[in-house]
């Protein structure tokens, strides 16, 4: 098809004067005349009803003309719209996330980046660490807040640390109204809860994260004690309201109040769990890019703020960030965007 017979249609159209259009056109009239003879030719109808005194549109024409004059703004826009998407402003981003970034990188994240570019159509989905890096490698997704195992990162794959939290005790407030725990200027020492029923998720489900709460309890010469398992954390924070066990959960779990849950911090140098970004190095997507850029300056904005708890964004330099409170606006605008996409999936 000729575009630019077609806007020769159009404007023939819109003055209904072939002399007219012409002069529009910049050209002569038989030219015109013989591009829209042309034209009605290449499309089998006829698009104009002429007499020695008027021009004038038949039904077909009528009718096409909205048609064709959509379609020659579409493709007016076109270099407009490729510009936009080698920008990264407008375009789709499919991202994968741990259960314990909805607590504290994913609402700020998602609500600055749909701030900068709303234009650009995002996908959430809740994954393990384990099938975002394999759902990246396979291309069904286009980046991943992880809790990474850095010896299992393959080398097509970029990473970006952006969260340090240290870990906290989640203890059935019975438990402390009954002194079964003792809780000391707001910290509780791990060797007082050793012979207590730990609730933990399973290491299939979970390998990093439960190798953190293994690893931090052998170091203290303690063989922890299973009581339940499960592979989301809000059923983690619910058996522990039912006095079933204690866990050690992130500090952004803070955020999850449950009744019957008191958060402690830990005695001494508690375990810390690193959650970053991660997207493969030769994705061509625009949009990953301005992700990334997002997300590292997130983590120098914080890093810059400094001081407090030590948890929160810092470019994964760890300590003297403060800590990982979110704007409420930030945690409404993400936790509507998260409605639908499932949250069916499984710690760490």
């Amino acid at each position: 098809m000729n575009l630019r017979r077609l806007k020769f249609f159009v404007t023939v159209a819109e003055e209904l004067h072939f002399g007219r259009a012409a002069e529009r056109l910049c050209m002569t009239q038989p030219p015109l005349s013989q591009a829209i003879l042309a034209l009605e030719e290449e499309l089998s109808v006829t698009l104009f009803k002429r007499t020695k005194r008027n021009v004038a549109l038949t039904p077909v024409g009528e009718h096409l003309l909205s048609h064709v004059s959509k379609l020659l703004q579409e493709v007016e826009a076109l270099p407009g719209l490729a510009r936009q998407l080698a920008r990264g402003e407008i375009g789709s981003l499919k991202l994968g996330f741990v259960t314990t970034a909805d607590y504290n990188l994913l609402p700020e994240l998602i609500s600055h980046y749909g701030a900068t570019f709303p234009e650009v159509k995002v996908t959430l989905k809740e994954m393990t660490s384990d099938l975002q890096v394999e759902a990246l490698m396979q291309g069904d997704i286009n980046a991943g807040l992880i809790i990474p195992l850095h010896q299992t990162l393959h080398t097509s794959l970029s990473y970006l640390p952006l969260l340090h939290e240290p870990l906290v005790a989640a203890v059935p407030e019975e438990w402390v109204r009954a002194g079964r725990v003792e809780i000391v200027n707001g910290r509780l020492k791990i060797q007082d809860v050793a012979e207590e029923p730990l609730v933990l998720f399973p290491r299939r489900s979970a390998p990093a994260f439960h190798d953190i709460i293994t690893t931090y309890f052998a170091s203290n010469g303690i063989e922890p004690v299973i009581g339940q398992e499960a592979i989301q954390m809000q059923t983690i924070i619910s058996l522990v309201s039912a006095g079933m066990g204690f866990a050690l959960v992130p500090g952004s779990l803070r955020r999850l109040g449950r009744m019957g849950v008191r958060y402690v911090g830990l005695e001494g140098k508690p375990p810390v769990i690193e959650t970053g970004l991660v997207w493969r190095k030769e994705d061509p997507s625009p949009t990953v890019l301005r992700l990334v850029e997002i997300a590292r300056g997130l983590g120098e904005q914080t890093g810059e703020e400094g001081g407090g708890t030590g948890e929160g964004l810092d470019g994964g330099l760890g300590g003297g960030a403060p800590g990982v409170g979110l704007p409420e606006a930030a945690l409404v605008h993400a936790r509507r965007d998260l409605n639908g996409h499932g949250h069916a999936g499984r710690l760490d």
